[in-house]
């Protein structure tokens, strides 16, 4: 399984995935991380975009071959960022989850000043930037509230996902 968590900069994506990846033994792939990994000064052009997108991609790719569950920690901003893992990965609906992470913007605002030491370079100002960017996602999808419990909205949608393979 192949799981999509999108948003925007300090909703909560991340940690959610972590408690998510506890529950379905999966992995986090996290575009963050991936950058800050293989690039020292990351410039988050266009084409650095691309290659850590695809990176993902790719480690998604191997990773669900070999009988792994994957969480793609990404905004995924763009509806075509998102179309792309699907046609990327060729795998029928069922397989791939997407999860929309939401928040208050006063506690996204307070997440980004608290912020040290993380992967993410965002702050608040890349999250107003991005939110004038942010296209809804038109596809079927779970919408989380994270200002709740991560722990208790990992255990939501799982839920969410049981009801949906019950359909």
């Amino acid at each position: 399984m192949i799981i999509l968590i999108c948003g925007l900069p300090g909703v909560g994506k991340t940690t959610l995935a972590r408690k998510l990846a506890v529950l379905i033994r999966g992995v986090v792939l996290s575009t963050d991380k991936i950058r800050k990994e293989m690039i020292q000064n990351p410039t988050y052009s266009r084409q650095e975009r691309e290659m850590i997108y695809n990176i993902l991609l790719l480690l998604a790719k191997y990773l669900h071959e070999a009988g792994v569950n994957c969480i793609l920690d990404a905004t995924f901003n763009r509806k075509r960022s998102r179309d792309k893992v699907k046609d990327f990965l060729k795998l029928p609906e069922n397989q791939i989850i997407t999860i929309e992470c939401v928040c208050p913007e006063q506690i996204v605002w307070a997440r980004l000043k608290k912020r040290e030491r993380d992967y993410s370079d965002a702050d608040y100002a890349i999250y107003k930037r991005m939110k004038k960017i942010f296209e809804p996602i038109d596809s079927p999808h779970i919408t989380v509230d994270c200002r709740s419990s991560p722990r208790e909205n990992a255990k939501v949608v799982i839920k969410k996902m049981m009801e949906k393979d019950d359909r």
